[in-house]
């Protein structure tokens, strides 16, 4: 079913969903210029942790997508968006 523009979350794999954030984190940081080591310096994240995320290696809390969400001026559901 699509929802928005975005596939519905029941087609997604459980597994895919490390990759949609990183993607979408990476996407964020790259349009504003940000480095990886800014960025995660200012979320207060290790630059190695930021960089698994990224790559969809990590799996982040709530409270690091919210820490990321807010440095990065975006809703933490805009990490979510699997177009």
């Amino acid at each position: 079913m699509s929802w928005g523009g975005y596939r519905s979350a029941n087609t997604i794999a459980p597994m895919e969903w490390e990759k949609i954030v990183g993607a979408n984190i990476r996407r964020l940081r790259k349009e504003r210029g940000l480095s990886q080591e800014t960025l995660a310096g200012e979320a207060g994240l290790a630059m190695r942790h930021l960089g698994r995320i990224e790559r969809g290696e990590g799996n982040p809390t709530v409270a690091i997508l919210g820490k990321l969400a807010e440095v990065l001026g975006v809703h933490p559901t805009d990490f979510y968006a699997a177009k």
